[in-house]
């Protein structure tokens, strides 16, 4: 199991993926917004999304744990 950090605070812009879907490495999970910026967070690796532990709209710090993958 792989758990996606969060490299900026921000809040969360939009959740490209949905538990239970099959991502490759370097495919967009999310987009987080900071400093009105959009911010790709992509894959490290293949494997499935088991857990979001985020929602649209949610506030972020860096470091916080985003996704789950397996």
């Amino acid at each position: 199991m792989k758990k996606i950090l969060s490299e900026v605070s921000g809040s969360v812009w939009k959740l490209e993926v949905a538990v239970g879907q099959s991502v490759q490495a370097g495919d967009t999970l999310l987009i987080v917004e900071s400093m009105k910026m959009e911010i790709p967070v992509e894959s490290p690796s293949s494997g499935t999304v088991t857990e979001l532990l985020v929602a649209e709209g949610d506030a972020v710090a860096d470091g916080q744990w985003l996704v789950r993958l397996d």
